[in-house]
């Protein structure tokens, strides 16, 4: 993993605009590693690894025997990736990362609530597009794609793969919309993702970590508002409404303007 830090926000505004097709995930702390909410919660209170495997499929099997008390959508739940998609979207523990095309919303992401120093991580997905973990050219992304029927039963829940699939389900929500989101999909939930991507042996560069200071923060959450770039967009329901108006605090507006 390569570690950029930059100063200003159009240092950061001139890298990214040379990450052409790259996916993006903002953290608003940059000492975090890149492990899935999934990853976090096991290692927190599931320290016996034997056990992730059975949790993480009843963790699931009680999403999909309940959900559908409030889903009219019910052929969602029968797709994988689609249901573990929604299962994140509403605050389930999954071992999806979410990533965006945007490099501007995962900087929102990264500053919006950010106190000290903050993190864009940049994947090479038009790279791991055809690539490989070293010696294991048949796990190509085809042969992994956990919309296949069986695939993740047999290539992620083992977790015994150092394997990561980028992309979206067959059927994308608001929220994955609204946010020009992707996902990355890991094979191992006790390591983060430049560990795995260390199985890959590529010669080129697959992740990239820009350090965002936080003295830049003002100055690129004004420039994300003129892009419209708010909760209130990438939220598209009362709650990212709710959820933006923490930033109209930040806004200053002339004198009598009834915005």
């Amino acid at each position: 993993m390569e570690e950029i830090r930059i100063a200003t926000w159009s240092e950061f505004m001139a890298l990214t605009d040379t990450l052409d097709a790259w996916a993006f995930r903002g953290q608003q702390d940059a000492r975090w590693p890149l492990l899935t909410s999934l990853s976090r919660y096991l290692n927190a209170y599931i320290p016996n690894q034997s056990l992730w495997r059975a949790r993480e499929e009843r963790a699931i099997r009680i999403f999909r025997r309940k959900a559908h008390n409030y889903l009219g959508d019910m052929p969602g739940l029968d797709n994988m990736l689609r249901c573990l998609a929604l299962m994140q979207h509403h605050g389930a523990p999954t071992r999806l990362l979410d990533f965006t095309k945007s490099p501007y919303v995962a900087a929102f992401f990264a500053l919006e609530s950010a106190t000290c120093d903050a993190a864009v991580y940049a994947l090479n997905t038009p790279r791991l597009w055809s690539a490989a973990p070293d010696g294991q050219p048949e796990m190509g992304r085809e042969h992994i794609d956990p919309r296949t029927p069986g695939n993740f039963e047999q290539l992620y829940l083992p977790n015994a793969n150092a394997i990561i699939w980028t992309g979206e389900p067959a059927e994308m929500d608001k929220r994955l919309v609204a946010q020009s989101g992707t996902l990355v999909v890991p094979g191992m939930l006790d390591k983060a993702l430049d560990e795995i991507l260390a199985f890959y042996g590529d010669s080129g560069v697959l992740l990239k970590k820009i350090v965002l200071p936080q003295r830049m923060r003002g100055e690129a959450m004004r420039a994300l508002y003129r892009m419209n770039i708010t909760s209130a967009t990438l939220f598209p329901d009362l709650d990212g409404l709710a959820r933006s108006i923490g930033l109209e605090l930040e806004m200053a507006w002339p004198a009598g303007d009834g915005a």
